[in-house]
Formats: C-alpha cells, structure tokens, sequence
C-alpha cells in the first residue's frame, strides 16, 4: 500500500511531462500538414546521388 504513494505522484508527473511534450509538438508544428507528408513517400522522384555514390 505504501508504493502506492509514491507511484500515484509519479503517474501523475509522467501524464503532465507527456501532456507538456505533446503541446509542444503542436506549436512546433509537427502536425500541421499530415496529408502531404503521407504522399511525400510515394512520390517517384528518387533523390539526387551524390557523385561519390553513383559510383559504387
């Protein structure tokens, strides 16, 4: 019963640390433009190689 104590408040400290990453995130703009990011992938334009890659 008594972990319980110590337990409860760290819980709690860890919701707050996540809810403060997550509005974090949020004015970062991590999330703003969803859409685009899942069609980035595939798209067919290959990146450049660099000179020093073609060659191997």
């Amino acid at each position: 019963m008594s972990v319980l104590f110590l337990l409860v408040p760290l819980s709690v400290l860890l919701v707050f640390a996540l809810m403060g990453l997550f509005a974090w995130a949020l004015q970062a703009g991590q999330f703003d433009d969803l859409q685009r990011e899942g069609e980035r992938i595939l798209e067919n334009d290959a990146a450049k190689l660099d000179e020093d890659q073609a060659a191997s």
